[in-house]
């Protein structure tokens, strides 16, 4: 006799009160009926029985329902389970089905299946639910499972609730169009979803604002909604403060352990918390970081996605992919429980050799960081001749510069002079000078070999951008210009203040000015740098020689001012820097026009406004300007003769909107006579129509102002 089937495995779930209802969703599902299968796949606390309870009581059909257990796994015990479900639609249901099950020798399992399709396809058409399948997951279940998925008769659908994917043939399926998929990324809650449930389920009353970094910070998992809610009940509304969630909240970890890796076999326990020192995880340095004879980095992966372990796909290839964040901080928190520090160190290590190995130098970096490995992290930092805070790592830099004591900068002096370059692409030149006279009181006494004149080029440089910040901006006094400058950079939403350094320093005119002093401290560092960095030090060397050229510019040594100007963008066109070979040709321009070279400025003008495209560089409109300014003067000199006392009579009328015909009899001329002398005119203006003309003649002062008076 097999076990008596408990009722409670066989009762739809009832909604509780205020269940946001999902009507895509319910549309999705109720358009899936004509198909054989839907599939529910994701991890705990998605809502899936949930939704699909709530479609049972609009669905139009009658629903079986089976909540399976690790104890249905084995195969008479599962369709034992299924027949008594099935009974719940049709009383007398499987009768002598029942009772060959409980015979010592059962038939094959085929012979069951067939015969329960064929007593089940004489019933009305109705819909049967297996709710959390994964938990009575076996070969021979879904052997069996399979069988009747190949010959479902056309009035039953089969719906399938589960934390973990099958070996069921979901690819043959998907391509007969006979499946109906929801996954995590379609179960998640949305901003409108999650509103509704915080403030007429929960009971919370919270802002928009509170309530969309909530939905973000849970990623629309309906679980971590609801603990992040539970744990703000209870408190004063006046009091109330959106919870800062994350994986190590005791409601948030207590559900994941329970939930999700107290479920899992030790091995994949290990792995997911190993695997926690990665923020993105793929097969090669799964198998790298985690090496494991048994399974590889692959096949565990493939497995952890399988089984909807929070592992979220990043590629449509799925060669990457990452935990939910509050799973990742969950599993992080376990780290730190359950192993020491080096052994935590030693898998960033891997990690950061690995990323070392492809060629992600900014990842290596990191890992490195993390692992406490100063050396290493130093090396990856400098790269290899580009700083990787020049390569977009100017945050992590900082911030792992920032935890540094001071005798671990002072016993490298690269990282002092990095850590001033990466404030300054912060948009922090105040806080530079300190860490530029640390590095130079720690490469007191060392020998200047080429690594350390590259150090102190770069110090120049870094001195120069200061002062050039300080000799464009407004407010007088050094410390203010630098206050007002830094402030002005923080107020950018950009991460990398580099483009803010550009536009401070070289506004729409590069005038001169008569900041002499902060002129002569520019072009001092600038000559400086030039003189110590490497000569393959292309991006420091660009961005020296262009403030070279801006300060000898507004110093008025124009000839000096040019070759820098062109040296720059020589250095622009073998590393691509497309905004300082733009402003370089600009001030090559403005040089153009101040020495009567107009050809030569508007060639320099045309070819930035060509090279800028779309950039929205502030000193373009300096470049439109010069250009305009050029070819208006070339124009009114390229005059093939200048018009006569006659038909600057006629241009006038024409300018007042008189026809030909008026003009003739205003003049008393012929209208062929008027003819004649329109076609002169446009000639001689360069122009075919009177619009034309008459927008020639106000750009050469041939016509008197429309206010002066007559």
């Amino acid at each position: 006799m097999s076990t008596p089937i408990p009722s409670t495995k066989l009762h739809i779930p009832p909604l509780r009160p205020n269940t946001v209802l999902r009507e895509p969703l319910i549309d999705k599902l109720q358009r899936g009926l004509s198909r054989k299968l839907t599939l529910i796949s994701a991890p705990a606390g998605y809502g899936k029985s949930t939704l699909v309870s709530d479609w049972t009581s609009r669905c139009g059909r009658p629903v079986a329902w089976l909540s399976l257990e690790d104890s249905d796994s084995d195969l008479t015990r599962f369709l034992t389970c299924a027949i008594s479900a099935l009974r719940t639609v049709a009383e007398h249901f499987g009768d002598g089905l029942l009772a060959v099950l409980q015979s010592p020798e059962p038939p094959p399992a085929e012979s069951m299946l067939a015969e329960l399709l064929k007593e089940a396809s004489a019933l009305a058409p109705f819909a049967l639910v297996f709710d959390d399948y994964h938990a009575a997951k076996s070969n021979a279940v879904d052997g069996a499972v399979s069988f009747l998925l190949r010959h479902l008769p056309a009035g039953i659908h089969l719906v399938m609730i589960t934390r973990e994917d099958s070996s069921l043939p979901l690819a043959r399926l998907r391509a007969q169009g006979q499946l109906t998929e929801l996954r995590a990324a379609e179960l998640r809650f949305n901003a409108a979803e999650a509103h509704r449930f915080l403030t007429d389920y929960m009971g919370l009353a919270l802002s928009s604002d509170s309530i969309e970094a909530l939905a973000s910070r849970t990623e629309g998992w309906i679980a971590g909604l609801q603990l992040a809610a539970l744990s703000m009940q209870g408190t004063p509304e006046e009091d109330r403060i959106v919870p800062p969630i994350a994986g190590s909240h005791p409601f948030v970890l207590d559900y994941l352990v329970e939930e999700v890796l107290q479920r899992q076999s030790r091995s994949v326990q290990d792995f997911l918390i190993r695997a926690s020192v990665l923020d993105r995880l793929c097969a090669p340095l799964c198998d790298a970081i985690l090496p494991d004879p048994e399974m590889s980095g692959m096949q565990r992966l493939q497995d952890l996605e399988r089984r909807n372990l929070f592992l979220i796909p990043l590629d449509h290839e799925r060669r990457w992919y990452r935990y939910h964040h509050l799973f990742a901080e969950s599993l992080r928190r376990r780290l730190q429980d359950s192993l020491d520090g080096s052994a935590i160190a030693e898998l960033h290590l891997r990690a950061s050799e690995w990323y070392e190995q492809q060629g992600q130098e900014l990842d290596a970096f990191r890992h490195a960081a993390e692992a406490g490995d100063i050396e290493r992290a130093a090396r990856l930092l400098e790269g290899n001749g580009m700083p990787l805070h020049l390569r977009g790592g100017a945050d992590i830099a900082l911030q792992w510069l920032e935890s540094l004591h001071s005798a671990e900068l002072d016993a490298r002096p690269a990282l002092w002079v990095m850590y001033a370059s990466a404030l300054l692409i912060k948009g922090r030149p105040t806080a530079i000078e300190y860490k530029l006279l640390a590095a130079e009181k720690a490469l007191e006494g060392i020998r200047q070999d080429v690594r350390v004149r590259d150090l102190i080029g770069l110090i120049a440089a870094t001195r120069a951008t200061v002062a050039s910040l300080t000799m464009a901006a407004k407010p007088h006094g050094f410390r203010p210009k630098l206050l007002e400058a830094e402030a002005s950079m923080q107020l950018s939403e950009q991460a990398d203040k580099t483009d803010d350094l550009i536009g401070l320093i070289a506004p729409a005119s590069l005038a001169r000015t008569d900041e002499t002093a902060e002129i002569d401290r520019v072009i001092a560092q600038s000559v400086r740098a030039l003189e110590y960095l490497r000569q393959d030090n292309f991006p420091v060397r660009t961005s020296a020689a262009w403030m070279l050229g801006v300060a000898l510019q507004r110093r008025g040594d124009l000839a000096e001012a040019r070759k820098a100007y062109n040296e720059v963008i020589s250095y622009c066109h073998l590393i691509g820097h497309i905004p300082m070979a733009v402003l370089s040709l600009i001030g090559l321009g403005q040089i153009g026009e101040a020495e009567g070279e107009p050809g030569m400025a508007e060639a320099c003008y045309a070819e930035a406004l060509k090279l800028a495209g779309d950039l929205p560089l502030p000193a373009l409109r300096e470049a439109r300007a010069g250009l305009d300014r050029v070819r208006l003067a070339a124009t009114a000199e390229g005059i093939i003769e200048p018009l006569s006392q006659r038909e600057l009579e006629v241009l006038a009328l024409i300018a007042k909107g008189f026809s030909n015909r008026d003009i003739a009899s205003r003049l008393f001329l012929a209208l062929d006579t008027v003819k004649g002398h329109n076609r002169r005119i446009f000639e001689k203006l360069q122009v075919r129509r009177r619009t034309e003309a008459i927008a020639r003649a106000h750009e050469l002062h041939l016509l008197p102002s429309p206010d002066k008076p007559h």
